[in-house]
């Protein structure tokens, strides 16, 4: 079976070393089962990532774009390029067009370069994925970089989900369990700390792989997410196709989380919001116009508590003027959406 993986990246270079360097081990001790071919977009790095690839990394095959992509955009090109039609009216007309006449892999692992593959998960993920009949997806089983548990797969969101994301209830006994609970779209640790594969709603798109017939039948990503929520979309597509979306317990995965998005903490932040908007205007089947209308009560709510956080932190030195500008302007730009 041939594997393609594909880790995008921005202006992350040893991290993205790293990685490739994790994938090529665990490559080498799947190879009895999985042919891996590695791809690298790089999404305009200033930090001399692509340089990077070319000089020490000859076997990969390196996009370079002049532009950031995105999430969405990036991973989408390098799809163009293994065969797969994906929509390219959004932003990829200037690009290399898609490639027709290639030998499409039976699975694409899309992989973020924050992350570490640990021994076999490569093969554990496929192995899933070619042994069960309906999976269309499968995730991995992912660890922060201290080695502590990350959430790598979630129920679709709540209004549950909203308000324990503006209202943590910080300090109250219980809350960190309610947070970890199928109320906040957690599923049950017994079932990361098994062997056994488990269906879920969506997985995160640290590490997500996908079998080439459900690509083939439902598309690349959506373009209209620049950045986040666009596994969430992909997913909930993918099962409506028919397929079903899994995890991979035995596949770890460390993920050093967020070190493309913390470098623009607070535009990240909008735009995590506008994605997230995005993602319920389009699936208004599943989110109604009342859900609407309650997440904006709530994001209201939430946002004029951390606005008044916010300033109790300016004033006791916590915070300097220019970040409590910043902090304050992206929550304008969130209730303008």
């Amino acid at each position: 079976m041939k594997l393609a993986v594909i880790i995008l990246n921005y202006n992350t270079r040893d991290l993205l070393r790293q990685c490739l360097h994790s994938v090529l081990t665990s490559a080498a001790l799947t190879q009895e089962h999985l042919t891996v071919e590695l791809w690298v977009v790089d999404n305009a790095s200033p930090d001399g990532s692509a340089t990077m690839v070319t000089a020490e990394f000859p076997q990969v095959r390196l996009l370079a774009s002049q532009r950031n992509l995105g999430y969405t955009g990036g991973n989408n090109w390098a799809l163009t390029q293994l065969g797969f039609p994906v929509d390219e009216q959004k932003g990829l007309r200037d690009l290399a067009p898609t490639q027709v006449d290639v030998e499409r892999p039976d699975f694409v692992l899309l992989l973020n370069a924050d992350t570490e593959i640990v021994g076999d998960a490569l093969w554990q993920m496929a192995k899933v994925l070619s042994t069960e009949p309906t999976a269309g997806v499968c995730g991995a089983h992912l660890a922060y970089g201290d080695g502590s548990f990350q959430h790598g797969a979630f129920a679709f969101p709540s209004l549950w989900q909203v308000a324990l994301d503006f209202f943590p209830f910080a300090g109250v006994r219980g809350a960190q369990r309610l947070h970890n609970s199928a109320i906040n779209g957690r599923y049950a640790a017994k079932l990361w700390q098994g062997q056994q594969p488990f269906p879920v709603d969506f997985v995160l798109g640290a590490a997500l792989m996908v079998r080439r017939e459900a690509i083939l039948q439902v598309g690349g990503l959506d373009d209209d997410f620049f950045m986040y929520c666009e596994e969430m979309d992909w997913c909930l597509r993918i099962q409506k196709a028919g397929w079903e979306v899994y995890v991979a317990p035995a596949a770890h995965v460390t993920h050093y989380e967020g070190q493309s998005s913390r470098q623009v903490r607070w535009p990240a932040y909008v735009q995590l919001w506008r994605s997230r908007f995005r993602f319920y205007m389009k699936h208004h089947q599943l989110y109604p116009a009342y859900y609407m209308d309650a997440v904006r009560v709530l994001i209201r709510l939430g946002l004029w508590r951390r606005t008044q956080t916010a300033w109790h932190r300016f004033q006791h030195g916590q915070l300097s003027g220019r970040e409590l500008a910043e902090e304050l302007s992206a929550y304008v730009l969130i209730r303008q959406l």
